[in-house]
């Protein structure tokens, strides 16, 4: 290994090896290039290796699925990827979420779940159990990268993204396999889709929408990436081709965490209004084919459709809450 090569560089960073203005040369320099898909998957690996990781058995891991995006879209919706977890979990889905609270929006996913009753500060073995208990756990990024602490204010000193702006997604201390992944930029899908091959996933859609969010969008068409078993195909989502009514950014604008949560509980009562329904249905029927429930796009929008339908995501809101109020 040479003395240059991305391995040991990402080594001393997180080992706080690193003097503050190499380490900020290095992440400029990262970024001014683009990050390649082999230095992602490195670093991500690195992390992962400096990361406190949940117990969870071998077979609980290979279910695991994380809905998640990088931010950074400023689009100012609600959360959706949050909403969508939470309705996976009641759908029979494994998800284990790893986030944070807010960076760059108003209401990160610590935000909402925490307005939404659930308790965020759980061990990782209380995790593990709320994993088993309800298919659901938020895995709070802050007390699982430890190594962050000294690299926090080195990030903060660069006025625009940095490599961990893409790192988060990529950094699952409970090692999901399967993903639906959101990015700010579809220069970066194909990037993103390549390191989640070498990290060998089973299977992830990697989306960025024509309207700039890291979501699958109803105002336009979406750009993916999808890995399976190895192979990176590519294409274009475009969601009236699936019957959904075009929609505006407007339409789906959040708030303040518990705006958001007012309407995280409204879309799972039937009260939301059609483009909120809409949004998470479209972006849950493709994480529901990224986790392997489903034969084909049009059955994962009827399970989700019907699952919203039949109430079950309310009640089991309450029961992953109630859950992580006991074991707290």
């Amino acid at each position: 290994m040479s003395a240059h090569s991305p391995k040991e560089k990402f080594e001393k960073l997180f080992n706080n090896e690193m003097e503050w203005e190499e380490a900020r040369s290095f992440l400029i320099e990262l970024y001014e290039k683009g990050e390649t898909p082999g230095e992602i998957a490195t670093a991500a690996s690195t992390m992962r290796a400096h990361s406190i990781k949940l117990p969870i058995p071998e077979a609980l891991r290979e279910q695991a699925i994380d809905v998640v995006g990088t931010g950074g879209d400023k689009s100012g919706s609600f959360n959706i990827s949050t909403t969508v977890s939470l309705l996976l979990a009641s759908l029979g889905s494994v998800v284990a979420k790893h986030g944070s609270r807010s960076i760059t929006s108003k209401s990160g996913a610590a935000d909402v779940l925490d307005v939404l009753g659930i308790h965020l500060n759980l061990t990782p073995q209380q995790q593990v159990q709320m994993l088993e208990e309800t298919g659901f756990c938020f895995i709070f990024a802050m007390n699982h990268h430890p190594v962050m602490k000294h690299l926090m204010p080195i990030r903060k000193s660069i006025a625009y993204r940095t490599i961990f702006n893409i790192l988060g997604p990529l950094t699952n201390p409970a090692g999901a396999k399967k993903y639906l992944l959101g990015v700010f930029s579809p220069d970066y899908i194909g990037r993103i889709a390549e390191a989640l091959k070498a990290l060998e996933v089973t299977r992830a859609y990697v989306v960025s929408s024509d309207d700039g969010m890291d979501e699958i969008s109803l105002a336009t068409t979406t750009q993916f990436a999808y890995v399976a078993n190895g192979v990176i195909s590519e294409g274009v989502i475009d969601p009236q081709e699936w019957g959904f009514a075009p929609a505006p950014k407007e339409a789906i604008l959040g708030g303040d965490a518990i705006d958001n949560a007012k309407i995280t509980r409204a879309i799972f009562s039937g009260e939301a209004t059609d483009a909120q329904r809409d949004i998470v249905t479209l972006n849950a029927g493709f994480a529901l084919y990224a986790d392997g429930r489903a034969r084909d796009m049009q059955e994962a929008f009827e399970i989700v459709r019907a699952g919203l339908e039949s109430g079950m995501a309310k009640v089991h809101l309450e029961k992953i809450a109630e859950v992580s109020r006991k074991l707290a």
